[in-house]
């Protein structure tokens, strides 16, 4: 029994007849109480944060919801959700795309501001990583020239920088990176609402890995919207390019 007891062991919460738990906090306590994203914290760190650091949480959550159906998860979940399946499997068909390509930069970033604090050098960092990828994670949008979730999200982390709330280290990091990376250029690379949403994160002390998490985890809402509205539209098997245009054909 207690080998059985003890295989998935775990802090995060108890169950057991009449009690649910969320580390440690009677699940009757938080509801009507607690917000959901001081909830989220809580699952992740243990504790509630204070009412600013839910606050620039909740900011970063928000401004990674949705992109439109150009992005890969959401026309993935879009087109399961005319194949018959249920919106679960929907949802489930549109997370799993978000992979080092598409859903990954959040994680990166944090890992290049890491990087840039640990070297002492922005110079060093670029460099170190341009060797190894073609592109900087969290700098420059393929449809945006200035990401209009960019400035928002970094007005909070100044003001947050500015009443003591957050360190503001990867904040200067992230402007010591931007700044390399456009030296000598006539048309900028500015950060991105991925580098801005991991100035978030890092500056909260969400390791890097939590920052695609917590991506997966927003962008979920927008995936579970467009899920359920193409689902509503009553169309069937919907191809990622409307039937009339075939594709080019490569071979002889």
């Amino acid at each position: 029994m207690t080998d059985a007891a003890g295989w998935w062991a775990t802090g995060v919460s108890r169950i057991a007849p009449d009690v649910i738990e969320l580390r440690g906090r009677p699940v009757q306590d938080l509801i009507g109480r607690v917000g959901f994203t001081d909830v989220i914290w809580l699952m992740l760190r243990g504790e509630l944060p204070d009412p600013r650091r839910s606050a620039l949480l909740e900011a970063a959550l928000v401004s990674s919801v949705d992109h439109g159906p150009h992005a890969p998860s959401i026309a993935v979940a879009r087109m399961a959700a005319t194949c018959g399946v249920g919106l679960n499997n929907a949802i489930a068909s549109g997370v799993n795309v978000l992979g080092d390509s598409h859903g990954g930069a959040g994680q990166q970033c944090v890992e290049l501001l890491d990087d840039v604090l640990s070297r002492g050098s922005a110079v060093a960092a670029v460099t170190a990583w341009r060797t190894r990828n073609r592109y900087l994670p969290g700098f420059g949008h393929r449809f945006h020239t200035r990401d209009p979730r960019r400035d928002p999200l970094l007005a909070l982390v100044d003001a947050a920088v500015a009443d003591g709330v957050v360190p503001g280290r990867h904040l200067e990091a992230a402007r010591q990176v931007e700044e390399v990376l456009n030296r000598g250029r006539t048309s900028p690379i500015p950060m991105n609402i991925d580098g801005a949403t991991a100035v978030v994160y890092a500056e909260l002390g969400f390791p890097a890995p939590l920052a695609r998490g917590l991506f997966v985890l927003s962008r979920s809402v927008g995936i579970l919207a467009h899920a359920w509205e193409e689902s509503q539209q009553g169309r069937r098997n919907k191809g990622p390019i409307p039937p009339s245009i075939l594709p080019v054909h490569l071979g002889s």
